[in-house]
């Protein structure tokens, strides 16, 4: 049971760390300094949550590892992150179609995860589904702003969104990390989010005037169990440089 929590605390602190990773490489970049501004701070909303999630993973696991461990000494097989939010930014419709749809999951399993069995995973996830809020009230608004803009807004969006759909699958399925935090009380079924998730697309993607892919549609999954796209590698490459090349490291 204590690796399986130590798996799954990995899993949130992964997701959370990842995205956060890839937003930073927009700072100085943004399409507009309110823009940029924005992207900024929910990167480091999420890296302050994915602090939380390591440093508890480390108490489960008792080994002694930190946060910084479990960020920068570990390899691209050992991350347990959605195979989502590694995809690469793209452009900025790439980046906002991703966001949104990572937001929407994160907050409703946030909201489960406040009603955990286990008080210090509910006390995370409460703390953090604050900041998950806003960053989907922000990401949905842009997603109808430019899906329903100009006809190249449109288009951009919607292919986004048809090429980022197959990356979503996997935030649902179950494996017997899931299974067993279900068993104890830390989680509910991930699949009966899916119901909830769908009908908040539907609205958000329908004021956007985008088309929502089927539900059918064919999945990528092994994000979860250590499975990477071959983008993982390179963005690693750069987060972990200094501690890997100056061990020991400290500022």
């Amino acid at each position: 049971m204590r690796d399986h929590k130590l798996q799954f605390l990995l899993r949130l602190g992964d997701n959370a760390l990842v995205l956060g990773q890839r937003l930073t490489e927009w700072v100085g970049k943004g399409p507009a300094l309110e823009e940029d501004m924005a992207l900024a701070n929910t990167a480091l909303d999420l890296i302050g949550q994915a602090r939380l999630w390591f440093t508890y993973a480390g108490e489960v696991e008792g080994k002694g590892r930190t946060e910084d461990d479990f960020a920068y000494l570990r390899d691209a097989h050992e991350f347990r992150n959605a195979l989502l939010v590694e995809q690469p930014n793209g452009d900025y419709a790439d980046t906002l179609m991703r966001q949104y749809l990572f937001d929407s999951w994160h907050l409703l399993l946030l909201d489960a995860l406040a009603g955990s069995s286990d008080e210090q995973i509910a006390g995370i996830a409460d703390k953090a589904r604050k900041e998950v809020t806003y960053h989907l009230r922000r990401s949905a608004g842009m997603v109808v702003r430019l899906g329903d803009g100009t006809p190249e807004s449109h288009r951009r969006m919607q292919r986004a969104l048809d090429d980022l759909w197959m990356y979503t699958g996997e935030l649902f399925s179950t494996d017997e990390v899931d299974t067993a935090m279900q068993a104890c009380g830390v989680i509910g079924e991930l699949a009966q989010l899916r119901s909830a998730w769908r009908e908040q697309l539907a609205g958000t993607l329908s004021a956007a005037t985008l088309a929502l892919p089927p539900d059918d549609a064919w999945m990528q999954r092994g994000g979860k169990q250590g499975r990477h796209s071959e983008h993982m590698g390179f963005l690693l490459a750069e987060m972990q440089f200094m501690q890997r090349a100056y061990p020991g490291l400290q500022w």
